[in-house]
């Protein structure tokens, strides 16, 4: 395994620095990287490294979201507060909802099995978009109206609401699912709970490190080890109580930046330092779950309806935008910026077909979701990220000398 985070940190490096120099955003060269070492090309990366995937995927998914959390000013969210909340599940719905309606008109799928891609396809990539609104953020771009921080907040709690959804109809499939109300209210209360917990938890480590003033980087250690512990959580209340551990992620980091800036900007700081090597293991470890050949076998057929729910969501986040004091660019760079699909379209795109492999019945839909969910990877994820930098760089105005005395304090460790 270690030869190969060894070729992974060189190449993925190397990867990086050219699609830059190619004015394209680095994370395609480590994803593309991924494509061709991965099983289902080259398969040039050791046994041991891929079976380590999910564990590596989801610290790299901890060290974005937890940077996303000292970024989020309450501040800047009060600017925000109203259109975060609604792009955070309207345009998922509205996307999971397109896919399961239409679904059987494209493909060989049930409407329950496309409720259930709908809601897979529907999680937007934090890993995506989080470091591309940050740096958004530290160059002042969009800062006045607060947008970028907008997008970073919504998108984040976007995921939560659409893998409890897709649980929710994982259940209803497999017929362990207890009642629709009883799920239902448990999305708002993870993500109740979520916050509530990861504020307290922020709270007293906050204090412990008063009390005790260890070194930042001992301070950000603690923090992601916490963090890891959390997502653990989550997974040992399954079934007994509902709980967004990555939303607890991202309150952690709030709460410290609310209450102790200065030391908010050095762990962040130190979080940026690790999402370098974070983001090499991530992006390559996606690429190298994309099996080409199964987006392929879906066809047009499977493009088309994942335009159709791309369209759907587009129309969700400008639903969203309607009295906002965005203008039409603007809420042009929000559409783009709500486009990318990468780690949870990995991480769950098989969940389905193991589902109905346990269940001893067809695993035909299954195949065809992860097909699916392997060709919106494929799609968004190049798509969405060079949309973003280039929409970003014309529409985006750079916050003027009155914006930027409310931001110093943000921006100065930057």
């Amino acid at each position: 395994m270690a030869f190969s985070i060894a070729e992974m940190i060189l190449l993925g490096l190397l990867a990086d620095w050219v699609f830059r120099k190619l004015r394209m955003p680095g994370l395609l060269g480590m994803l593309l990287l991924g494509v061709l070492f991965g099983p289902y090309v080259f398969g040039l990366m050791e046994p041991g490294f891929l079976e380590a995937s999910a564990d590596l995927r989801m610290i790299a998914l901890i060290i974005i979201l937890l940077r996303a959390g000292f970024e989020l000013s309450r501040e800047a969210l009060k600017k925000v507060g109203l259109q975060a909340v609604l792009l955070s599940f309207v345009p998922g719905i509205m996307e999971g909802s397109a896919i399961a309606l239409l679904g059987p008109r494209f493909l060989s799928l049930t409407h329950l099995e496309s409720a259930m891609l709908g809601f897979i396809i529907a999680a937007v990539s934090p890993a995506v978009v989080v470091p591309m609104m940050i740096g958004f953020i530290k160059r002042r771009m969009g800062a006045k109206k607060g947008i970028p921080t907008m997008v970073m907040a919504a998108a984040s709690l976007d995921d939560v609401i659409a893998i409890v959804i897709f649980s929710v109809l994982l259940g209803f499939y497999t017929g362990t699912s207890e009642s629709v109300l009883l799920k239902t209210a448990g999305i708002p209360v993870s993500i109740l709970a979520g916050i509530g917990a990861g504020l307290l938890i922020g709270w007293v480590l906050l204090k412990l490190f008063e009390r005790f003033n260890p070194r930042a980087t001992k301070r950000t250690m603690i923090v992601l080890g916490v963090s890891i512990l959390l997502v653990r959580m989550e997974h040992l209340l399954v079934g007994i109580f509902p709980f967004a551990a990555l939303v607890a992620v991202m309150a952690t980091g709030f709460i410290m930046l609310e209450k102790c800036e200065h030391m908010a900007h050095e762990i962040s700081s130190k979080l940026g330092k690790l999402w370098v090597f974070a983001s090499i293991m991530l992006f390559t470890l996606v690429g190298a779950q994309v099996d080409i050949s199964l987006a392929w076998e879906t066809g047009l057929a499977g493009l088309g309806l994942l335009v159709c729910g791309l369209t759907a969501r587009s129309a969700g986040v400008l639903l969203s935008l309607v009295g906002s004091p965005l203008n039409r660019g603007e809420r042009l760079f929000a559409m783009v910026s709500y486009w990318p699909k990468a780690t949870v379209q990995a991480a769950m795109g098989a969940v389905p077909l193991m589902a109905m492999k346990s269940a001893g019945v067809d695993t035909a839909p299954g195949d065809v979701i992860l097909a699916v969910a392997v060709m919106s990877i494929v799609l968004t994820a190049p798509l969405g990220a060079v949309a973003i930098k280039l929409v970003g760089e014309r529409v985006l105005e750079i916050a003027d000398d009155d914006s930027r005395a409310a931001l110093d304090a943000v921006l100065e460790s930057r």
